[in-house]
């Protein structure tokens, strides 16, 4: 991660898992942020009890409250993470919250399916149009005009509660996929604008 200095960064689903796992190694860097927003749905909960922990003794932490499918809440998201940043705008975001449902052909329900593409396809949709005001200055709805690149990384299969069942195990440590994405980030260009790459930095087909 040499070289891959940022002033803030906003990780989405910062609780657990991946989203924790980007939070950790943001701040342990030898240049941390200036600002790490970290969101969850309920910073006062028993899952966030780890972010807490991690506020504790980084005062440039910051855990905001966002519900990913709900505009009012990214709309209070955006206020609270503009008040930290005045001016300044934010550097990176990382859309990392999502759900998963289990399921089979037989036992899937349309109230499943919905909550699962709110979550996981409209959701990041609605907080990156909401971060572009602390994306950038300016207003324009062009993200390549305006110098924002937007990159989708595949993480791997992670050991995570997500990422693993009582049959199968998945095989990438938590720390090795994060380590791996935020080598790959420092790398990416304009060139890469629209790409799929994985936590190795590896182009993937769409």
């Amino acid at each position: 991660m040499a070289g891959f200095n940022v002033r803030s960064v906003l990780v989405t689903g910062a609780n657990r898992g991946i989203g924790l796992e980007l939070v950790k190694q943001f701040l342990e860097k030898s240049n941390p942020p200036e600002w790490v927003f970290a969101t969850c749905r309920d910073p006062e909960g028993e899952r966030a009890q780890q972010l807490k922990n991690l506020a504790s003794r980084h005062p440039n932490l910051a855990i905001v409250a966002l519900e990913a499918t709900d505009p009012a809440s990214i709309k209070a998201a955006a206020t609270r993470v503009e008040e930290h940043l005045k001016s300044s705008g934010l550097n990176l975001l990382i859309n990392n919250a999502g759900i998963v449902r289990p399921s089979t052909l037989e036992s899937e329900t349309p109230e499943d399916m919905s909550l699962v593409y709110a979550t996981n396809v409209t959701g990041p949709l609605l907080v990156s149009q909401a971060a572009l005001n602390m994306l950038t200055k300016c207003q324009s709805l062009g993200y390549e005009g305006d110098g924002i690149l937007s990159i989708a990384v595949h993480p791997g299969w992670v050991q995570t509660d997500m990422g693993s069942s009582t049959s199968h195990q998945a095989p990438l440590p938590v720390d090795v996929s994060v380590q791996g994405i935020l080598n790959v980030l420092p790398t990416l260009s304009k060139k890469d604008n629209g790409a799929f790459v994985n936590w190795e930095g590896k182009v993937l087909p769409w």
